[in-house]
């Protein structure tokens, strides 16, 4: 067909210049006649030679064959331009729906748990969706502030693409951050953005002479939220990772290959009645939340430092969540089983407890660390308020501890062991200990001045319960006889927290306690009677040589040497933290901000045998430690 109406405008326009020629007056293609040119040709008198030829007839004829070509060919293309713009409405109209079907998608995303999906569309498929984009602006466990919307607005999205990808009935929301942070130490403990705060070393430790300089990229985040709207229930489910993990092959002398570990990985049924059924790996119950007891509403300190502060009470780990909404979102109740993991530190025990074990590879456990043999899960009881001006808490915690006492376990092969009335060790007549721990805890958070302000209060005291503390303090010790015997935990954190659209301040003031657990051993087979410690914190322990540097530990290795005589148990831990984020652009194309942060430490210990006269730290009888440490960090958000 096209080569066919090619050939007919070729040959039109060969055949207008003949045509032109022998065009008569009364041809309708010929241009009307100037009025005057009109006036003289009514009066112009007739010329015979004008009439028509037999050769003007047949030329004609052609030129009017041709004229009837070009018109079907002009009816031709006005059809085409007509559907054309037949097609430009239909667009236009699809696109002013699309967009209102997304603002009514945005006004509906104020409430997390209510938020609409787009209508599934034939296909896989990518469309903005400013509801489900909306709820992922709230970024799970970032231990920065993670942009308070990061969303682009929905006249954003259209222009410059989906946040978010519709596919089969399902919305994926990914999100994240790339991350860029030095941390300095003013003494060194070897350790990334992650501070281990209980392990700031003892005077007499090398590492308190030097300080330290990492920098890394390991806290960098991905993430994915999955979700999907049936008639009366919101399915699905939220992973973040990140690299704050070590294989045998990590280091930091060329590729730094550290590992990606899983942080966050949970599935969720949402019902419009107000119940949730979450189940995976994901922060505890304990951790302090901003929206009712939402997932990925958490509320850790806005530290760089990926261990968060001193006082804050967390795990991720495990958990079975059952949570409830009442009177419109203002209430709500919920209840967890989580996974435990009893903490258990000894001294001057002998050995006649079991508690654990190293992990074993074949279980796909690590072999350098210890797991407990817990009886049960950790259960988990919270309720929350949440008026306009504030968010409360009050929670429960239960926990279940167990060990295997060995009475002939220890022993000296001349000792005679009551139980079998045998000398020496043996496993006769062992059996278990159960003890049940747990705490009560408050979250508090108050936002004023329009919510540029946020004062913050947590608490958390009881028995068994240290390692839900930053500074993972021991949960339990053993006594004598090998039973166990659970250390009293006190948590609490206080901050301040100025919001403005380009900046962020915080203020974090936070200390963790563990209270002394000690027990006294008399040797009565000597005169006159010795005396000995066992349990934790004993004031028999001692700390003769925490003042005193040994030398390096290897020749070959070069690592510091170990402080001998010294035990220095932990009584209690404080830090101060003070930093502030800021937004050099925060919009469609995602968030970039920059933050330092500067804290001092202060570490605790519990009294024991002080070094001799004359001897370093002679008369201190608890070694007291500081550390300052100052980070940065720079990231980029994804929208």
């Amino acid at each position: 067909m096209r080569a066919f109406v090619t050939c007919i405008m070729a040959l039109g326009l060969i055949a207008l210049p003949a045509t032109a020629g022998v065009r008569g007056t009364g041809d309708d293609t010929s241009p009307a006649p100037k009025p005057a040119d009109a006036a003289a040709t009514k009066t112009k008198p007739a010329d015979k030679s004008a009439a028509p030829s037999k050769r003007d007839t047949t030329a004609k004829s052609d030129s009017s064959a041709v004229e009837n070509e070009l018109q079907q060919l002009r009816e031709l293309l006005e059809a085409q331009s007509k559907q054309l713009q037949i097609q430009s409405e239909q667009l236009k109209d699809q696109q002013q729906k699309m967009e209102l079907l997304e603002g009514k998608l945005n006004s509906s995303s104020a409430s997390p748990s209510n938020t609409p999906t787009a209508p599934a569309l034939n296909g896989p498929v990518s469309i903005p969706v400013a509801g489900a984009t909306a709820t992922a602006a709230v970024s799970s466990s970032s231990n920065s502030p993670a942009p308070a919307s990061s969303a682009a607005p929905a006249q954003d999205a259209t222009a410059d693409g989906p946040s978010s990808l519709h596919f089969k009935g399902i919305t994926l929301t990914p999100g994240g951050f790339m991350a860029a942070e030095t941390a300095w130490r003013g003494k060194a403990i070897g350790a990334d953005v992650n501070t281990p705060f209980n392990s700031v070393p003892v005077p007499g430790s090398s590492q308190s002479d030097l300080h330290e300089f990492f920098a890394s990229g390991r806290q960098s985040r991905i993430s994915m939220l999955v979700e999907g709207k049936l008639s009366t229930v919101k399915i699905g489910g939220y992973y973040e990772t990140d690299f704050l993990s070590a294989g045998v092959t990590s280091n930091n002398n060329a590729s730094n290959s550290y590992t990606m570990r899983q942080r966050q990985f949970w599935a969720q049924a949402a019902f419009d009645s107000g119940w949730k059924f979450t189940a995976g790996q994901m922060w505890s119950l304990v951790t302090e939340t901003k929206n009712g007891l939402d997932n990925r509403t958490e509320a850790p300190p806005m530290t760089i430092d990926a261990a968060y502060n001193v006082g804050f009470s967390w795990a991720r780990q495990y958990g079975f969540r059952v949570t409830k909404s009442f009177d419109d979102n203002k209430f709500f109740l919920g209840f967890s089983v989580e996974n435990p993991q009893a903490t258990v530190t000894v001294h001057g025990n002998l050995a006649n407890g079991l508690v654990g074990t190293a992990g074993v590879t074949g279980g796909l456990y690590n072999n350098q660390s210890n797991y407990s043999f817990n009886p049960s899960p950790d259960f988990i009881f919270k309720a929350a308020a949440q008026p306009s001006w504030g968010h409360f808490e009050v929670f429960g915690v239960v926990s279940r501890f167990r060990d295997r006492v060995f009475p002939c376990g220890g022993i000296s092969s001349t000792t005679l062991c009551s139980v079998t009335g045998l000398d020496g060790a043996s496993g006769l007549g062992a059996f278990n200990d159960a003890r049940t721990g747990g705490g009560i805890g408050a979250n508090g958070r108050v936002s004023i001045m329009n919510k540029h302000l946020d004062l913050g209060l947590h608490g958390l005291v009881g028995d068994g319960v240290g390692r839900y503390g930053a500074s993972s303090l021991p949960d339990a010790t053993l006594r004598p006889d090998g039973t166990m015997a659970l250390v009293k935990s006190y948590q609490a954190l206080a901050t301040i927290e100025v919001h403005y659209p380009k900046f962020d301040f915080y203020l974090d003031g936070g200390g963790e306690y563990a209270g002394r657990t000690a027990y006294t051993v008399e040797n009565d087979t000597v005169s006159p009677p010795t005396f000995s410690g066992v349990g934790y914190g004993s004031n028999l322990f001692s700390n003769a040589g925490c003042y005193t540097e040994p030398a390096p530990g290897s020749a070959t290795t070069f690592v510091p040497g170990t402080v001998g005589s010294c035990t220095a148990d932990t009584r209690s831990i404080f830090e101060g933290t003070a930093g502030f984020w800021y937004r050099f652009y925060k919009g469609s194309k995602g968030t970039i901000q920059w933050g330092p942060q500067f804290s001092y430490i202060v570490r605790n210990t519990w009294s024991g045998v002080a070094p001799a006269v004359g001897a370093p730290g002679a008369g201190i009888t608890g070694p007291h430690m500081v550390e300052p440490m100052f980070f940065t960090s720079f990231r980029y958000y994804l929208p």
